[in-house]
């Protein structure tokens, strides 16, 4: 992952993934309220296609396995080389595979309600192993890069905890709703970092990027700033990023929340109308029934 790509295309995966469910959580509990919300790690496409409802897990079981490869590869050079960060990063995939893959199973066998806390398991698995493989990373991640891995850590965490507190009590909105936004904001970051650390033209002032080789064993990148005060901006203007991106992320969550809020509103209005109109129309049909009965 120590390069652009592999920094991009991670994180707009998993911005994406996020984005999906803040949507069709704030959906699911505007239309069944907190009575009937349920939290769920996965949702199903309800397109034209019904083969297409495992269309979220078949994704990120694809993407994992991809990823997985791509380590084991050393992308870009594609030559197999044992790198412990390679596979540190390829061991964060396979937890996300394995719970794709269980879910995928335990629903093809319709044994979802039983094993229904199993999934929220694996999905604590996830971000508890990505947890530790970043805070234990082979690599040293020193100076502005490590600061970086330091603030991604405080999202993993936020990840782990609600990941928790949603298999814990599985009728909580607020911990599924925690969870999306976290997972937006892991992708968000991910894409930040790529932009941030390895793009020459992003780099902040007063510090400089330096490549590695191909047949190095040492990282693809790293950050060198040339004195102290641009390492003290270069962190500043990190902690801003870090900031703007949860703000951001804050604003549309709120406007998706007050967009669907509102039209679960006005579609509840409409059926107490039709409701109330049948009421009102019923006792006529009755009377009429009744005196074609007893004319």
């Amino acid at each position: 992952m120590g390069t652009f790509v592999g920094h991009i295309v991670p994180g707009l995966s998993l911005t994406f993934l996020g984005l999906w469910h803040t949507i069709n959580t704030i959906r699911a509990y505007c239309l069944k309220g907190s009575s009937k919300f349920t939290v769920r790690f996965w949702y199903p496409y309800n397109g034209p296609f019904s083969t297409l409802k495992h269309l979220e897990l078949i994704f990120i079981l694809s993407f994992s396995l991809f990823s997985i490869f791509m380590q084991i590869l050393d992308f870009p050079y594609f030559h197999f080389a044992f790198k412990l960060d390679n596979f540190e990063h390829a061991t964060m995939f396979l937890h996300l595979a394995i719970f794709a893959c269980f879910t995928i199973c335990a629903d093809i066998t319709q044994t979802s309600e039983i094993l229904s806390g199993i999934p929220g398991i694996l999905v604590a698995s996830v971000f508890g192993q990505e947890l530790f493989l970043i805070h234990f990373h082979s690599a040293d991640h020193v100076g502005l890069e490590g600061h970086y891995h330091w603030l991604l850590q405080l999202i993993v965490f936020a990840s782990l905890v609600a990941a928790l507190s949603a298999t814990s009590f599985p009728t909580c909105f607020l911990s599924s709703l925690v969870l999306s936004n976290s997972v937006v904001f892991q992708g968000c970051w991910f894409v930040n970092m790529g932009f941030m650390l390895w793009s020459p033209d992003f780099v902040p002032q007063g510090c400089t990027m330096q490549l590695a080789e191909a047949n190095s064993t040492d990282m693809h990148g790293a950050i060198t700033c040339g004195s102290s005060e641009a390492d003290s901006r270069a962190r500043a203007l990190a902690n801003l990023q870090f900031s703007w991106i949860l703000s951001g992320i804050l604003i549309l969550t709120g406007s998706i929340c007050l967009i669907l809020a509102k039209k679960c509103s006005q579609r509840g209005k409409a059926t107490e109308y039709e409701q109330l109109h049948s009421r009102v129309i019923d006792p006529p049909i009755a009377i009429s029934l009744y005196q074609q009965a007893h004319p």
